[in-house]
């Protein structure tokens, strides 16, 4: 039998989290809008005490997937630096012209729009 991925699991339980107080409200008569906002705070609740667990499981698998920390042979996660230090080096040069028609900030000027 095949498992559930959390990110279901997770999804079902915060979707019952709101449904069942709206429809719990709404069969006491409450105004749909009333009935909504206070079933969305409800849920909210619920869901933020309730399923941590079910919330880092989700979290957890979303990470192993974006690094292959589940794969066979999983890659290594660059740190800040390591990745900074790559965008700095591919980085293509700023292609450089006359230096009589840039302003101090290195901008171009437009001579012909002054005149």
């Amino acid at each position: 039998m095949k498992r559930i991925p959390p990110a279901v699991t997770y999804t079902i339980l915060r979707l019952l989290t709101f449904f069942v107080p709206l429809a719990i409200l709404l069969l006491l008569g409450f105004n749909e809008w009333f009935s909504a906002i206070v079933a969305a705070l409800i849920g909210f609740a619920v869901s933020l005490i309730f399923l941590r667990r079910s919330r880092d499981q989700v979290s957890e698998a979303i990470h192993n997937k974006r690094t292959g920390a589940d794969a066979a042979t999983p890659h290594e996660t660059p740190t800040d630096e390591e990745a900074e230090d790559d965008v700095v080096d591919h980085a293509a040069p700023e292609p450089r012209g006359d230096d009589e028609h840039r302003d101090d900030a290195g901008s171009r000027r437009d001579d012909s729009a002054t005149a």
